[in-house]
């Protein structure tokens, strides 16, 4: 198959119990057939359909062996173009970072952001996003070898962030005497961690089970913290292509896409678990 790829507080328990997973109640509402709105002109046009996705973010977006982008929002990316142009290879995949997508959104590097965005008021003054697709929560690995269990113990002591995490703003208002190191990419933290320059390294707690189950010489604490709600996202005004994402976002839940990729890209024992962050109805009220 040819691809268009441009490389580039609450208890943890508590989020583990009931893991069993219905689409039915997923945040995308299903529908037995979603009537899809007008293309964008501007998409037509272009035959292409340019999506930011994180490339260092497994299982929603990361590097296969031979450097092509895959995952679960990547091949949402790929779902909507071939609702566009019929042929899925018309997405032209481009890998964003937290701290530079935004950036390639507003200056038309790219036409949509799918890659791990929470939505907060800030970025909303910014972006217009999208119903929300999944929710997340915030959370802490350190070293296996390490007696740490709470954020309270790492007060004073340097942690890991990947830059304009949505983990930091939280820590700026409630752990001010934490060090926060700011880095570019999730490989960066972890190697920060792992070298001992950090005691801990903050993010979202879906990427760090998936971190942990690949590195025995890290472990996740038993606490979460900051809950959001992840949406795709278009420039703003770009009404047309806002509702195109919301309706193909509709369609692929009543297909049941979401849980076939993640069987192809997070078929482990944490699937169920991370496919909770999938179910708006076990999202924490807080």
């Amino acid at each position: 198959m040819k691809l268009r790829t441009f490389t580039c507080n609450k208890r943890l328990p508590n989020l583990l119990a009931g893991v069993a997973f219905s689409f039915a109640s997923v945040g995308i509402a299903q529908a037995d057939t979603t009537e899809m709105p007008k293309v964008p002109d501007s998409v037509q046009e272009a035959g292409v359909l340019k999506v930011g996705t994180k490339c260092d973010y497994p299982p929603e977006g990361f590097l296969d062996n031979s450097g092509t982008p895959v995952g679960v929002e990547v091949s949402m990316a790929h779902q909507i173009a071939k609702y566009i142009f019929g042929d899925e290879a018309e997405a032209e995949i481009v890998c964003v970072t937290t701290s530079n997508r935004v950036p390639a959104l507003l200056g038309g590097k790219i036409d949509l952001i799918i890659a791990t965005m929470g939505i907060t008021p800030e970025r909303q003054q910014v972006v217009e996003f999208t119903e929300p697709y999944a929710w997340s929560s915030q959370g802490m690995v350190v070293r296996s070898e390490d007696d740490y269990t709470s954020l309270e113990q790492l007060k004073d002591k340097p942690v890991a962030f990947v830059k304009g995490a949505l983990a930091i703003p939280y820590f700026d208002e409630n752990y001010p005497s934490i060090e926060r190191l700011q880095l570019d990419g999730v490989s960066n933290a972890v190697q920060a961690l792992m070298t001992n320059r950090v005691e801990g390294y903050a993010h979202d707690t879906p990427i760090l089970m998936s971190l942990v189950s690949q590195n025995s010489k890290i472990r996740l604490i038993d606490q979460q913290f900051k809950f959001s709600l992840r949406a795709a996202a278009v420039r703003p005004g770009n009404e047309e292509l806002l509702s195109y994402v919301n309706s193909s976002l509709k369609r692929m839940a009543a297909e049941d896409r979401f849980r076939d990729w993640f069987e192809e890209y997070a078929n482990d024992e944490n699937m169920e678990v991370k496919l909770n962050f999938w179910d708006m109805d076990k999202k924490p009220n807080s």
